[in-house]
């Protein structure tokens, strides 16, 4: 028997997903999970609603301050997100 080339199982999902177009929605919804692991609870309390349009995070939150700090660390979140899912899947946060 004839060893064929292998691919790893990671790999051949990733393709899976590439291919019937699953994979932008996934990290979308990765992204919102991980809203709250990389903000913390303290912040995450304050949000109300997360959701992704074109690439773009809009987030509501109940407290004017910390929609004040955040839209202050706004570079910075767009990156730890982007980087917590390992793709570019937002450019842009909206915070109202």
């Amino acid at each position: 028997m004839k060893k064929r080339s292998t691919e790893s199982l990671s790999d051949v999902i990733r393709q899976y997903l590439r291919e019937n177009g699953l994979e932008t929605p996934l990290n979308e919804y990765r992204i919102i999970k991980a809203w709250s692991e990389v903000l913390g609870p303290a912040i995450s309390k304050y949000t109300v609603d997360l959701k992704i349009y074109n690439q773009v995070l809009f987030a509501t939150l109940s407290s004017a301050v910390v929609r004040n700090e955040l839209m202050m660390r706004r570079t910075d979140l767009i990156k730890r997100l982007n980087g917590h899912v390992g793709a570019q899947v937002i450019t842009n946060i909206v915070l109202r």
